[in-house]
Order: C-alpha cells, then structure tokens, then sequence
C-alpha cells in the first residue's frame, strides 16, 4: 500500500491541470471536445486516486462525498456515452474546490513532524 501522500499529491495535480483547462469559463469548456476530453480524464484519475486514500484520510474530511466521488468515477468510465457534460462542468465548479480544499489540509496535516 502506497502512501496517502502519494495519492494526495495525485488528486492535487489532477485538480491543477482541470483547473487550468477550465480556466476560460464554461463556453471554452463547452466548445472544446480536448478540454473536455482533459477535465473528464483527470476527474475519472482523481477519482481513481481517491478511492486508494486509507479511511483515516476519508473519516477526517467527511465534508468530500467519498463514496460518491467512487460512484462519479464509475459513470465516467463505464457509462461514457451518456455523460452530461453541463453535470461535469457542475462538479468542476462546485465539487472540486472542496475535494482540493480537503486534500490541501490532509497534505499539511500529514507532512507536519
């Protein structure tokens, strides 16, 4: 088992690059199969990462739907045909900044002595 850390660091840097390729607004979003394309992996692989965090990590930030981060995952990359791009730019407004939030705090936490 890998540590928290790695997976944290994994999860940030996926939010960084969603960051910077919804950084235009939600019409560039929207007009751009690669932007899309981009967000819609990296939210599937910080998703993946997620799931590999120990439960001390997901029971000290209750405020992130674990679980229904996992479930978001499955969608992604099971039922891809029917993804709903306006829920995806949703999450990528209102669920990521949390989720970076949390995992900013677990990151200090576990790198302070």
């Amino acid at each position: 088992m890998k540590d928290d850390r790695v997976y944290l660091g994994h999860i940030l840097r996926c939010i960084s690059r969603i960051e910077a390729y919804t950084g235009e607004g939600r019409e560039r979003f929207m007009s751009s199969d690669l932007i899309q394309d981009g967000v819609i992996r990296n939210l599937q692989t910080l998703a993946e990462s997620s799931q590999r965090l120990g439960d001390r990590i997901k029971e000290r930030y209750p405020e992130v739907d674990w679980k229904g981060l996992s479930g978001f995952r499955n969608v992604l990359v099971h039922d891809y045909l029917g993804v709903d791009l306006e829920q995806i730019y949703r999450v990528v407004e209102k669920d990521v900044p949390g989720l970076k939030h949390a995992c900013t705090s677990a990151m200090l936490e576990l790198q302070s002595p």
